[in-house]
């Protein structure tokens, strides 16, 4: 594969959500991905999770399969895992024995609590480990219980993508003159490292520690998703004072004072109530066609069917087909580097 990572030669064993999320967003920037799976265990050729890999099935209850990853691992620079602490040692795999194979070896370790702490061994998902690190309480509307924001702030942005940072960055150290080295990536530390502004605004007193009632959790009116006449929605995020003038100017509400009380929380409910009422008057294409593409900071909410579907988003071509399915294109891009387009798992 071509790309910024062309060169770099990574192992993968063979998991779900976050590991294999790191290593296609790995393998996207070209970087060599070789996934070794149990025997009859091979990756669904469908899914993005899945993409740009070089599949290799081996059985890692024998020691001829313990062999045979040690000596793929011997030849690589990074190596990816996501079992709990405790299982690569026993099977003969763990950092001791592989970074004295390989000193120069990046060994990626992806999980849940950490390698260590007084959870480390205990089973979990991604709304667990966003639960102590202060992330789910913050999500959900006022008044209500928190609302996982499906699983995209444990297993992929703080760890999936998380360890792809890490990784790279002692890729990086390895090859200017450093050593190999473990990359412990906790989703636990990663969801509380995507809180930083959020603890920020609380540690300076600009966020009360309740949902629904801060500037960015829908407290506010001007930030926050309308339902339209045709049943569906849209989203609204005009903050700063000339985004907040343009809704104000094509909605009609240059009149109506009580809108300039923007910054005030005590107004906020009964103004989120007059945007509600205003926008079930038209639907959500009207609404585009007033509104979309203006400094509003204005948005329709689509569908997974409609954005694939979306003129900038076919312009910019953010879904591409790979073997025959429409998946996310990687990201990011850049202004000199050409990565290949994804392909299937061989």
């Amino acid at each position: 594969m071509a790309g910024p990572l062309a060169g770099i030669n990574i192992v993968e064993f063979a998991g779900i959500g976050p590991g294999p999320f790191c290593g296609m967003m790995l393998a996207d920037q070209g970087a060599t991905v070789t996934v070794l799976h149990r025997p009859g265990g091979a990756p669904d050729s469908r899914l993005a999770l899945s993409r740009s890999r070089n599949l290799v099935e081996v059985d890692l209850k024998s020691e001829a399969g313990i062999q045979q990853a040690r000596d793929l691992v011997k030849q690589s620079d990074g190596l990816i895992e996501g079992f709990r602490p405790g299982v690569m040692e026993r099977l003969g795999l763990g950092p001791d024995v592989l970074l004295q194979d390989n000193p120069k070896l990046v060994y990626g370790r992806m999980t849940g609590w950490g390698q260590y702490g007084p959870l480390a061994h205990a089973a979990g998902h991604d709304i667990n480990y966003i639960s102590i690190s202060g992330a789910l309480h913050a999500f959900g509307r006022a008044g209500d219980k928190p609302t996982p924001p499906i699983n995209m702030v444990g297993d992929f942005g703080g760890g999936g993508m998380m360890l792809a940072l890490g990784m790279v960055s002692a890729l990086l150290h390895a090859k200017t003159g450093g050593v190999g080295q473990v990359v412990d990536c906790a989703m636990t530390d990663g969801s509380a490292a995507l809180m930083a502004m959020i603890f920020d605004f609380h540690n300076i007193g600009q966020w009360r520690d309740e949902r629904g009632v801060n500037l960015l959790d829908t407290g506010a009116h001007f930030y926050d998703s309308y339902e339209t006449a045709d049943g569906k929605y849209i989203s609204l995020g005009s903050i700063e004072p000339q985004f907040y003038a343009q809704l104000r100017q094509v909605a009609g509400l240059e009149e109506d004072k009580d809108f300039d009380l923007q910054m005030n929380p005590q107004a906020w409910a009964p103004l989120k109530e007059k945007l509600t009422a205003l926008f079930l008057t038209k639907s959500r294409d009207e609404w585009c066609a007033l509104m979309e593409g203006t400094d509003i900071c204005f948005a329709p909410v689509l569908s997974l069917a409609e954005a694939k579907q979306h003129p900038h988003n076919v312009e910019r071509e953010t879904f591409v087909d790979v073997g025959g399915h429409m998946q996310p294109a990687p990201a990011p891009r850049y202004s000199v580097t050409v990565s290949d387009k994804p392909k299937p798992p061989s």
